[in-house]
C-alpha cells in the first residue's frame, strides 16, 4: 500500500492551474481552498485561477477582492470565451513552478 512506497525526499513545486466559467462561488473557493489544506505547503508555488469571461458579477471584483488576501493564489481573466485549452494555456504562460497541475 501507499504506507510502504517510498517517495523522493525532494519534490518539485506545483503550479496549480484552474481555468473556470461562471462557477459557483462556494464550488470555486473549495476547490482552491482545497487545494491549498491538502497539499504540503512548500511543494504548491501558486494557484492561478483562470476566469474565461464569466458573466456573473460576484466573479469580478468580490473574486478578485478575496483572492487579494490568499498568498499564492492569483486571478487571470480573458477578455472574451475562449475555451478550456486556450484558457489552461493561458494559465500555463504564468506558471512558474518546475510542474503545472491543471484541474
Amino acid at each position: 500500500g501507499c504506507k510502504r512506497k517510498l517517495y523522493r525526499a525532494v519534490l518539485p513545486t506545483v503550479s496549480v492551474v484552474i481555468p473556470f466559467y461562471n462557477e459557483h462561488w462556494t464550488t470555486l473557493l473549495r476547490t482552491f481552498h482545497s487545494v491549498l489544506n491538502r497539499s504540503p505547503e512548500k511543494l504548491i508555488k501558486e494557484i492561478i485561477l483562470v476566469d474565461d469571461a464569466s458573466t456573473k458579477d460576484f466573479l469580478g471584483k468580490q473574486l478578485d477582492d478575496y483572492v487579494k488576501k490568499i498568498d499564492k493564489v492569483q486571478v487571470v481573466r480573458s477578455k472574451e470565451r475562449s475555451g478550456l485549452i486556450t484558457a489552461r494555456l493561458a494559465g500555463a504562460k504564468l506558471a512558474t513552478a518546475d510542474v503545472i497541475l491543471f484541474l
